[in-house]
């Protein structure tokens, strides 16, 4: 059984793809970092081993060279076997890293030794290659113990964004449930035919508004939730709603939070249109912009506009899913003008959490 994304892995699991704690040495970054931290222990190693006045600067060389061999070619190991040995138990993960390492330093040392002179220092093969494996299995074990370490802080960061973002999406599905059931109320004496359409409609726009939990959703997914509300509230409006829509080509598979937009159309309606006796339009346009996605809703308000909390509470939780998600890349801004409020929405075009 493998762990589901954020839980910690115990030893003796086995390690889903996405949770080899080994970084990924196929990439330069990881290994121009293992490059660097390497560099500065010969260094180190070579100042503690040499006077300042006369740098040994043929220590530092030598030194160099055996050990950047060793390290890159332990990391273009790791980097083939990465797919063998991810699927591996802990332990044997390790044990896998540790003896590739290892192998790579005794074949490393005995080829020194026997190519380079220099590198004899006097106390013989066996000490020489016996003295290199114990360095590299201790920097290794180090190593490994510093990548499993990062990799559990990187899953416990994981979770709780999740968790942040399920009781989010939690808050604001109660306040969405509970305006449609009271559009539907409103049609049940006067208009059952329609009432019982829009209890049809409901339906349908809960089973989508539920399939962001099995897969991520995208532009579409949310329109055609916007559409189903839209059309719920079209019922008990009538011409008093009308809906001015915007959307810029190729849009629509791109990804997109869900219960981003509805919320924002369904405070366009309850808060603007419902409250005007002759109605209005909302105007939504969801286009390209800065590399990311632009979301615009406009709608007419009274002009003595009475905002309920609902409608703040709406606005500040996807101010705060946007921040979980992208940080300070998105940005949400409303404002209210001539009778005209509008709500602008934008997040850049990269994987969520």
């Amino acid at each position: 059984m493998q762990p589901s994304p954020g839980q910690v892995a115990q030893p003796g699991e086995r390690l889903a793809p996405g949770e080899f704690f080994i970084p990924d040495l196929c990439s330069p970054r990881p290994v121009l970092a293992m490059v660097l931290l390497v560099e500065l222990m010969v260094l180190v190693y070579t100042l503690s081993t040499s006077a300042l006045p006369e740098f040994n600067w043929d220590t530092l060389a030598i030194g160099s060279l055996f050990v950047q061999w060793v390290v890159l070619l332990s990391a273009s190991l790791l980097c083939a076997l990465r797919r063998v040995v991810g699927g591996l138990g802990l332990p044997l993960v390790s044990l896998c890293c540790l003896v590739v390492v290892l192998a790579v330093t005794a074949m490393s040392s005995f080829l020194g030794w026997r190519l380079l002179p220099i590198l004899n220092d006097g106390t013989g093969e066996g000490w020489w290659l016996f003295r290199n494996l114990v360095v590299a299995a201790v920097l290794t074990g180090i190593l490994l113990r510093y990548f499993y370490l990062q990799q559990q802080l990187l899953l416990q960061k994981q979770l709780e964004l999740q968790s942040r973002l399920d009781s989010l999406r939690a808050r604001i599905r109660p306040h969405f449930l509970f305006n449609t059931l009271n559009s539907i109320a409103s049609l049940i004496v006067s208009r059952p035919e329609d009432a019982e359409r829009a209890v049809e409609d409901l339906a349908e726009l809960l089973r989508v508004s539920l399939q962001e939990q099995q897969r991520p959703t995208t532009v579409a997914d949310e329109l055609r939730l916007c559409e189903l509300y839209l059309a719920i509230e079209q019922l008990r409006l009538g011409d008093r709603l009308r809906v001015d829509w915007e959307v810029g080509p190729g849009l629509r598979d791109l990804p997109m939070p869900s219960l981003i937009l509805q919320p924002l159309v369904e405070n366009a309606v309850y808060h603007g249109v419902a409250q005007l006796p002759t109605g209005g339009v909302v105007h939504i346009s969801v286009q390209l912009a800065d590399g990311g996605v632009l979301v615009v809703v406009d709608n007419p308000t009274p002009q003595q506009s009475t905002r309920t909390g609902g409608h703040h509470m709406a606005l500040e939780n996807i101010r705060q899913r946007l921040a979980v998600l992208y940080g300070n890349q998105a940005r949400l801004h409303s404002l209210q003008d001539d009778g005209v409020f509008r709500v602008e929405l934008g997040y850049p075009l990269r994987e969520m959490v």
